[in-house]
C-alpha cells in the first residue's frame, strides 16, 4: 500500500495485504478485499467491491459509469467476487437505476479487452473470452462459457454450463447446458464434455440429452415440448432448471440448427 507512483483516495477501503502496481488510480467509495491484486495503469471508479485474492491486470476500468444516455448519476455498484481474475484492458461499468449493480461472481475469468456492460450479473465459475461485448442488463450462468469475440444483445439470458462459440451474435437466450454456434445462433448439442467436467453421470446427461431432443429435434413446438417433458419425464433439478427457463425467457429461446449457414 505505500506505492507512491500510485493513486489511492482516502476513502477507499483497502486491505492491508492487497498489492497496487504502479500508475493504478483508486478513486473514493472503492472496497478491495485480502490478497488482491491490481496491476500497473489500472483504474478503478466509485462504487468498485472487489473481493479477495483477485487479480486485475494493467489497462482494466472498473465501475466506470454505464454508457447509457438514461443513467442519472444514481450511486450503484460495480461487484467482482472472489478469486476472480480479470485480464488486460478489460472494462465493467457499474449499474443504473434498473438493479443498482452489475455482478460477476467468484472464480471468474474475464480475458483481455472484453466489455461488461451496467447491470450484467454473471454466476460463478464463468468465462468470458477475449473481446466478448455483453450490453447492458444480460444474465449469464454459472460455469457458461463465451467464445471470443461474441457479441451478446441486451436483456439476453445464458444459462448454467451453457457455451457459445467465438464470434457468435447472441440475439436471442441460451438454456442452460447447451452448446451455441452458427449464424444464426442455434442449438449444436449439449455441453458434454463440461459437463462430464464438472462431475455430471453419464445418467444425468443422458436425461439432459433427452430434454433437448424433445425440443429441437421432434419438431413439435416449444409449448408442445414443454408439456411433454412434464408429462414424459421424471422430476429432477435439471428437468426443472431447463422448463423455468425457457418459460421464463422474455425475447425467445436459440431455434435448432436447421443447417443454414
Amino acid at each position: 500500500m505505500n506505492q507512491p507512483l500510485a493513486y489511492v483516495h482516502p476513502g477507499a477501503k483497502i486491505a492491508k495485504n492487497v498489492v497496487i502496481e504502479p500508475f493504478t488510480t483508486i478513486h473514493n467509495n472503492v472496497v478491495i478485499g485480502d490478497g488482491t491484486w491490481i496491476g500497473s495503469n489500472v483504474t478503478i471508479m466509485e462504487g468498485a467491491r472487489i473481493g479477495k485474492n483477485c487479480n486485475i491486470f494493467p489497462g482494466a476500468v472498473i465501475s466506470a459509469v454505464p454508457q447509457d444516455l438514461k443513467f442519472g448519476g444514481e450511486d450503484s455498484l460495480a461487484i467482482i467476487g472472489d478469486n476472480s481474475t480479470i485480464r488486460e484492458c478489460v472494462t465493467i461499468n457499474r449499474g443504473t437505476i434498473a438493479s443498482g449493480q452489475t455482478v460477476i461472481g467468484k472464480n471468474c475469468l474475464v480475458m483481455a479487452t472484453a466489455h461488461i456492460a451496467h447491470d450484467c450479473h454473471i454466476g460463478d465459475n464463468a468465462i468470458i473470452v477475449n473481446g466478448v461485448a455483453l450490453a447492458g442488463h444480460v444474465t449469464v450462468g454459472n460455469y457458461a462459457i463465451i467464445g471470443g469475440l461474441a457479441a451478446v444483445h441486451q436483456f439476453i439470458s445464458i444459462g448454467d454450463h451453457a457455451m457459445i462459440s467465438g464470434g457468435s451474435l447472441v440475439r436471442k437466450d441460451v438454456p442452460p447446458y447447451t452448446k451455441a454456434a452458427k449464424e444464426p445462433l442455434s442449438y449444436v448439442g449439449i455441453n458434454s464434455v463440461g459437463l462430464r467436467r464438472r462431475g455430471f453421470s453419464t445418467e444425468k446427461i443422458r436425461e439432459i440429452q433427452e430434454i433437448y431432443r424433445i425440443l429441437y429435434q421432434k419438431n413439435y413446438n416449444t409449448t408442445q415440448a414443454l408439456s411433454i417433458i412434464e408429462a414424459e419425464m421424471e422430476a429432477t433439478p435439471e428437468r426443472d432448471e431447463i422448463i423455468l427457463f425457457i418459460r421464463n425467457s422474455s425475447r425467445g429461446v436459440m431455434k435448432g440448427y436447421t443447417g443454414i449457414y
